[in-house]
């Protein structure tokens, strides 16, 4: 449970409480620090963004199972996720600091774990990020352009690489401007996302040609060009299953953005925890009835499938009225354009905190004395946001190789968490599972995760095998290469002493 902060509810007298307690981490407050409780949570639920995957990942879930993707699978996904998320939680509130994933591993597994988890949660980032903007354009051009008379068949790889440049940068634009401005979009694209998913879910169960709530329950095998090819031809139910996971395990995806604006938000160790809770749960459950309408709306699930990454425009086309399909519409586009702004927040300073331990260049730690950013780093941010398109152009090679790196780094601090606890690491924050709950909850998380990379790699996602491999080797060879000596980390020796603090002391001997 979360108990109460033991500071004062003065904003001010919180704030130095924050500083104070960053500073026993080794780091002087150098960000902006204004975001609240709720900022904090919606700066994670507009990444997770349920208007997003949700929606452009319909294909992943209804192409390898059919109904029970939305009805059985998704929920797996939820209580998957939240576990993870909890275990997040644990060391977020210990250790509220912007490098988080990668501060947490580098304090309670040394140097070496904590380079290699800063490494897969950037690239993660950088993909997840890019996954995200091609998301959004997709649906631009599907959903909005044929507005206007433009045909999506017309555009090609070159158009897409335009307009994903567009939209990265416009984000970045915005970030530069700062963390008020920023706050701002992303505390109104948390209300968006919570109206018109509520909309969409209405509309969906107000115009069905039928609610046969059986669907939710049913397993269909179409894989192959029964689903339109989203996935290759398997007979293999369980490799099925574990596919149309990555529906909701994309969706659920990006709330360590909490923990990355730690030293932007007030209250950071009770207020991130609560963040990286709250935007799982409340993302799961109205994902849950949101995908659950889709699936009933559909005026024959067969049909549906055969579209496969177009099932959702046709679905939309097939049932909801033109008068409410366009406002619709111009809310799903517009939150999946959010959802990109507030990813790329959470990666410029994820860059920002290895930056300022030297994991990179010392150019990208600098922080705007203007707009209290870290300026460098939002723009190298969003440009390897678009360079990556180049790489994996293919929406889910991007979205399967962010899903195993992300989820990766987000338990590598939990795998050395279960060994530290209650041995080197004692001291804990306002939010605290226990011993037992939480290393109960690693192991099962460990080897979910391991079980996502499986699934993550099949076909047609085969690039994202060589990304990932690549990624291990390259780093090993770095680390031993020099890296390791080169490399000073976070201030883990400060950081050792809030860890050790609570440790009893020996009796003198007389």
């Amino acid at each position: 449970m979360i108990k109460p902060p033991e500071e004062p509810s003065d904003s001010n007298a919180q704030i130095s409480a924050d500083v104070r307690l960053l500073a026993s981490l080794g780091y002087k407050q150098e960000l902006e620090r204004r975001m609240s409780g709720f900022s904090n949570f919606a700066i994670s639920f507009s990444i997770i963004c349920i208007l997003a995957g949700g929606i452009t990942s319909l294909q992943l879930g209804t192409s390898a199972v059919g109904g029970a993707a939305a009805g059985i699978v998704w929920p797996i996904g939820v209580v998957f996720a939240m576990l993870v998320a909890a275990a997040m939680a644990q060391v977020a509130s210990a250790f509220p600091t912007a490098g988080g994933l990668y501060h947490w591993s580098s304090i309670l597994g040394g140097r070496g774990w904590g380079w290699a988890t800063a490494w897969f949660n950037l690239i993660g980032l950088i993909f997840m990020t890019a996954a995200v903007d091609v998301g959004a354009y997709i649906l631009f051009i599907n959903l909005i352009l044929p507005l206007v008379g433009v045909d999506p068949a017309k555009l090609g790889m070159v158009h897409q690489v335009i307009g994903v440049g567009l939209i990265s940068g416009s984000h970045a634009l915005f970030n530069h401007l700062g963390i008020k401005v920023t706050s701002w979009l992303t505390d109104f694209s948390g209300y968006l996302i919570f109206f018109i998913s509520i909309a969409l879910t209405i509309s969906m169960l107000a115009f069905a040609p039928s609610h046969d709530f059986g669907r939710l329950f049913q397993f269909t095998n179409f894989s192959g060009q029964a689903g339109g090819n989203v996935w290759p031809a398997s007979s293999n139910v369980g490799l099925l299953m574990l596919l149309a996971l990555l529906w909701p395990m994309w969706t659920i995806i990006g709330f360590d953005a909490s923990a990355h604006t730690s030293e932007e938000t007030v209250g950071a160790a009770a207020n991130v925890p609560k963040g990286i809770l709250r935007s799982v749960f409340f993302s799961g459950i109205f994902g849950f009835v949101m995908v659950a309408s889709f699936v009933i709306a559909l005026p024959s699930l067969s049909e549906g499938a055969k579209e496969g990454a177009n099932i959702f425009v046709w679905l939309m086309d097939r049932v909801i009225p033109g008068w409410l399909k366009i406002p619709l519409e111009i809310g799903i586009v517009l939150s999946n354009y959010l959802c990109g702004l507030a990813c790329l927040t959470s990666t410029s300073r994820m860059i920002f905190a290895f930056a300022r331990d030297g994991g990179l260049p010392k150019l990208l730690r600098g922080v705007s004395s203007q707009h209290s950013v870290p300026v460098a780093a939002i723009w190298i941010g969003g440009g390897a946001t678009v360079a990556s398109t180049l790489y994996a152009p293919a929406y889910t090679t991007l979205t399967a190789a962010s899903i195993i790196l992300l989820y990766l780094s987000y338990v590598m601090p939990t795998a050395v968490g279960i060994f530290t606890y209650g041995k080197s690491w004692t001291k804990m924050g306002p939010f605290d599972l226990g011993g037992p709950a939480y290393k109960a909850i690693g192991v099962i998380t460990i080897c979910g995760v391991f079980a996502l990379i499986y699934a993550g790699v099949q076909p047609p996602n085969l690039p994202a095998l060589p990304v990932t491999v690549g990624t291990v080797v390259l780093l090993a060879i770095a680390w031993h290469a020099g890296v390791k000596k080169s490399f000073r980390g976070p201030p883990v020796s400060l950081a050792a002493q809030v860890v050790e603090a609570d440790k009893p002391k020996p009796e003198p001997k007389h």
